[in-house]
């Protein structure tokens, strides 16, 4: 097995750029490999907060940083014309210097996607939309001018320029579907990613990934001693609830170390996680300075 990969998850409502940009910057000096946002236009089941656009957002942090990756957990495909995405994808590489990661998943909000008028399709028909346009995106990428003739998207002579930076921009595609997910991801992904609630059915749907590698998310509590353990379990709890998220991973640095451990050898090469406090820079500096070593290392 390669090297084991950390990226820290800190979904953008109830923040502002400033927020973010320090959040980024010390997950980068703390080493971590990848900083991750969520891609909604509005809280899900939430009353109304502010929410930054992701790729925006994720185009100031870049310039406030030089060796993060940065992504989406997931990208939601029926936002954007599969073009216009290879487009924003393409120049967000340039701005980064080759720090995409491209996460997409078919848009499993439905509340979302009919509220804000992006259509009544199917689940059915989201997941073949997202197909033709991972076909697309790997088209565009070639700047090499294509015709394409698809169910839901219909090209003739596109082509994408500048191409991305990176000779292969890495696809993620997230879910836990046997029937309209992980078919994609084995066709089409470079990663697996597994969300928290189905990681429990990690090594069954593991078969099916094809050639694609691991990753996986997890909603963790990081104590700073003992006595604090009750106290973040408590907290990881309530933000973030088990039906959701999964078993969180709660300890001080040495048992969180242990957790990890258990967690890559069934297979996590790239562990995305999500702090009890939304990424608050002590913790950031405190895995990245007792956890992510011990782990490394092993």
């Amino acid at each position: 097995m390669g090297g084991v990969q950390f990226g820290v998850f800190v979904p953008q409502f109830k923040s502002d750029v400033a927020a973010m940009r320090e959040r980024a910057t010390t997950a980068e000096n703390a080493g971590f490999d990848s900083f991750w946002v969520m891609d909604h236009l509005l809280v899900p089941a939430a009353p109304p907060t502010d929410v930054l656009e992701s790729w925006t957002l994720l185009t100031a942090l870049a310039g406030a940083t030089s060796t993060l990756r940065f992504g989406h957990l997931v990208g939601c495909n029926p936002f954007r014309h599969p073009v216009v995405l290879a487009k924003m994808a393409a120049t967000f590489d340039h701005v980064s210097d080759g720090r995409l990661d491209l996460g997409l998943g078919w848009g499993s909000d439905e509340d979302e996607l009919a509220d804000l008028g992006f259509g009544p399709a199917t689940r059915r028909g989201r997941s073949e939309a997202l197909a033709e346009t991972l076909e697309i995106l790997r088209l565009m990428f070639t700047g090499e001018p294509f015709d394409y003739e698809g169910r839901h998207f219909r090209l003739k002579g596109a082509y994408g320029l500048p191409r991305p930076v990176q000779a292969r921009v890495p696809i993620h595609v997230g879910g836990a579907g046997r029937t309209l997910t992980m078919p994609l991801v084995a066709k089409y992904a470079d990663w697996w990613n597994c969300l928290g609630h189905a990681r429990h059915r990690l090594e069954e749907l593991a078969e099916l990934r094809g050639g694609a590698r691991i990753s996986a998310q997890y909603a963790v509590g990081l104590a700073p001693t003992e006595s604090a353990v009750e106290a973040v379990a408590a907290a990881t709890a309530r933000r973030m609830p088990e039906s959701g998220w999964g078993r969180a991973l709660v300890g001080t640095p040495d048992a969180l170390a242990e957790q990890l451990l258990a967690e890559r050898e069934r297979g996590v090469e790239l562990f995305i996680l999500r702090f009890h406090d939304f990424g608050a820079p002590e913790t950031l500096r405190l895995f990245g300075a007792e956890v992510a070593p011990a782990v490394r290392t092993a």
